[in-house]
Formats: structure tokens, sequence, C-alpha cells
């Protein structure tokens, strides 16, 4: 057990899901916490695994990947820290809707299905807070769907970038050149693009100066500029 250590607390007091609980309903749950480490390309859990445990990451980074029976995958999110995954588990036992896999190696607090909901039930203060945060996290979801099904492919990938900057900053990058660890199939994918026209844009950004290109990776010099291309 994690034992409601102060790190802890204050991890999960940064995500979203758990933002609205007072410091001593952080400390409850971060007793029934427990570490767990993953190696670098590590599976978490399998679409289709039975869903009984949440991760809050520590460090690292992971992503949530569907794969079609034609073998083809689309990542659907990434997770660095402070983010939080497979929440449901702490709610139902569905089965999990997606794979998750880490990027490199990855520190997370693991949360059982079963000793969340126990907390719940001991707690009802802390379950109606949950469930107000999960309802504007749906609601901030279906905004960003809506507004992506207006967009251009351009706006779309610059969106993309502009997300990775701002989680980049979030763990500690300047403000000058950020480096962003991501091939053109994964911005493709974050942004529902094809890989082609995605790859199309992101030369037009390298052109402007925006951005530069490199083997899995490249670095915007310019996040201010991603602006001009979203709307």
């Amino acid at each position: 057990m994690v034992g409601g250590g102060g790190d802890t607390v204050a991890l999960l007091g940064r995500v979203p899901v758990f933002s609205a609980l007072a410091e001593s309903d952080l400390a409850r749950v971060a007793e029934v916490a427990v570490p767990r480490n993953f190696a670098p390309g590590e599976v978490v859990f399998r679409e289709g695994d039975d869903s009984d445990t949440c991760y809050v990451v520590r460090s690292g980074h992971a992503r949530a990947v569907r794969e079609h029976s034609d073998g083809r995958s689309i990542t659907l999110a990434t997770f660095g820290p402070g983010d939080i995954f497979g929440e449901l588990a702490m709610f139902d036992d569905e089965k999990r809707s997606a794979t998750v896999e880490t990027l490199e190696g990855t520190d997370a607090i693991a949360i059982l299905g079963a000793d969340m909901r126990r907390l719940l039930r001991e707690h009802p203060d802390i379950a109606v807070k949950l469930i107000a945060a999960l309802g504007r996290r749906l609601r901030d979801t279906n905004e960003r769907l809506a507004r992506q099904s207006f967009q251009t492919v351009q706006s779309r990938v610059a969106s993309v970038l502009a997300q990775l900057v701002e989680a980049a900053r979030a763990e500690g990058a300047g403000e000058g050149d950020v480096l962003i660890t991501a091939t053109q199939a994964d911005v493709a994918q974050l942004a529902g693009s094809s890989r082609e026209s995605a790859s199309r844009f992101l030369a037009v950004l390298e052109r402007a100066g925006i951005i530069t290109q490199g083997r899995g990776k490249l670095v915007v010099h310019d996040a201010a500029g991603l602006a001009r291309y979203v709307y």
C-alpha cells in the first residue's frame, strides 16, 4: 500500500477527475492505491480484458490503441504524468474498450475498482464529486468531437500539435523549442486523418519554420504559429 503518502495525494490532486476532492478525500483514495511499474512497450491491459483497475501515471508515457480485425490500429489517446486511464473501472466491471501500452518505462499508481467502490459507499460525498467531474469530462469530450467534425485536416493536426506542446510544457518543457516524441502516424491518428494528409500538412508547417521533423519525433519552434491554422 502507498498508505496515503503526501506525494500520492499531490499526484491525485493533479488528476481532473479527482480535482474537486478535498485533501482529506484524496488521502482516502491514496490509502487504497498501490504502486505499479511497467517496462517500455509493456501492455498494461488489452481490449476485451476484464475491467478491474484504473491507473494514474506518475512518470513515463503510455497510449491507448484500438485494433481492427485486419491488423490496423489507431491511437486514441496518450497519457503522461498526472493522467488517468481505465477510470470507468471505478464504477463498473465492463470489458476494456481499448488496449493501453507504455511508450517508455512508466511508474503509476493503481486503484482497484472494488476498493474504490467500497470507498464510495462509505463516503457518498466523494461519489457525487466524482460523478460531477466525469460529467464535465464527458461534456468536454463531446465538445471536442463536435468541433473536430467541422475542422479541416490542417486544423485538426495543428490542434493536436498544440495539445502535445501544452502537455510537454506541463511536464517541464520550456517556452522555446518543444520536442514532441511522436511519429507522423501518431499525429495523424490523434487528429483522425490519414497519414498522407497529415504528412502533407506537416511539410507545410516545416516549410513555414514552425516545426522541424525527425525520425519518430518533431520539434515545435513556434507554438503560437500553430494557432493560425486552428479554426
